[in-house]
């Protein structure tokens, strides 16, 4: 089973390049003050330039408002656009429409009752995230290294195209794809030394145990 990989929160070429060369299916730029990861446009762009057209490049914005909007598209052209705060399904349609860009909706998720607003959404998005609660106090919506009950996702509908999200590392991406057969996940603080600073050897080590949680899929499907 391919899986689509998205690295989010990049910062530096080397980092960017580690993505590709272990096959990241898309890069993701955060543009959020309050992050540890965010980036200014003209930067971001810079960083995509290097592996355009070998990965999906994705702006990861919070609320944003249009003149922002304009900024990080004009500059950095995205493939996608990564919404992930509170934006309506209204919301979300007049920036497809404004940007003509494919959108990926962020749901925060804790318990079965946060995945009831999908519907709402579905048709418009070219794909859900599904990242935890932020905890008490932070800032981020995202990012913040906890995980959600993975065991929620099993009542969605089978056609719902999501990416997971939240808390994944090494340690755990076997058993996040073991209990929800994700086809698409998203990692930042998962393959990080401190927050913001991507750190290369964990990198390494979470395309590793992917590859080995896979590869452990493709032989029970033989047996």
């Amino acid at each position: 089973m391919a899986i689509d990989v998205k690295i989010c929160g990049l910062r530096t070429p080397e980092a960017v390049d580690k993505a590709v060369q272990r096959g990241a299916s898309h890069l993701g730029f955060i543009f959020f003050g309050p992050s540890p990861r965010n980036i200014e446009p003209d930067d971001a762009a810079r960083l995509a330039d290097r592996v355009r057209g070998r990965t999906k490049i994705v702006a990861v914005t919070v609320d944003a408002d249009n003149d922002m909007l304009d900024e990080i598209v004009s500059q950095l052209d995205p493939d996608l656009l990564q919404l992930h705060g509170h934006e309506t399904a209204d919301r979300v349609l007049e920036v497809g429409a404004i940007y003509g860009k494919p959108i990926i909706k962020a749901f925060s998720v804790r318990e079965a009752d946060d995945l009831r607003g999908l519907e709402a959404y579905q048709g418009i998005v070219e794909r859900f995230l599904f990242d935890a609660k932020a905890p008490k106090g932070s800032l981020l919506p995202g990012g913040n290294g906890v995980s959600f009950d993975w065991r929620l996702l099993a009542a969605l509908d089978g056609k719902v195209d999501y990416m997971l999200s939240g808390g994944l590392n090494a340690d755990n991406i076997g058993e996040a794809l073991s209990l929800t057969g994700a086809h698409a996940v998203d990692v930042s603080s998962g393959v990080e030394s401190a927050p913001g600073v991507k750190d290369l050897s964990r990198m390494d080590a979470f395309f590793d145990a992917l590859d080995a949680a896979t590869a452990d899929e493709r032989a029970r499907s033989r047996m």
